[in-house]
């Protein structure tokens, strides 16, 4: 995928709701304990790109380690579609669960396998 398009996404249930613009060209699966045990297909958004539009108070946040994501998760139906932190650069990023993205062909998208569980 090479052009930027603008996906709304949410939880299961609809009560966490949001608009996510990227071009999908890179999409990760990390080993690490979290991800291997939630099945999270991972793209990474800077703020301007993420727009959070249901669901602030519908959320529960979960960190673990270093606590620098927040995992968030609806609290009815318990469904992970994204994490925020602060990027390398210091900005808030935001890492979405490409399988809660609505029109998205998860078989037509190129994946990089990541060794989180090393790190």
């Amino acid at each position: 995928m090479d052009e930027k398009n603008t996906y709304q996404g949410s939880c299961h249930c609809g009560a966490v709701r949001f608009r996510a613009t990227t071009d999908l060209a890179k999409v990760i699966a990390c080993n690490c304990s979290i991800c291997s045990r939630t099945g999270w297909l991972l793209t990474f958004l800077d703020e301007a790109s993420f727009v959070l539009e249901a669901g602030e108070g519908a959320q529960t946040d979960y960190q673990f380690n270093k606590k620098h994501i927040h995992h968030t998760f609806c609290t009815t139906c318990g469904v992970r579609s994204f994490g925020h932190g602060v990027a390398p650069d210091g900005s808030t990023m935001y890492a979405v669960n490409v399988r809660c993205l609505e029109g998205v062909d998860i078989a037509a998208l190129t994946v990089t396998q990541v060794d989180g569980k090393s790190r």
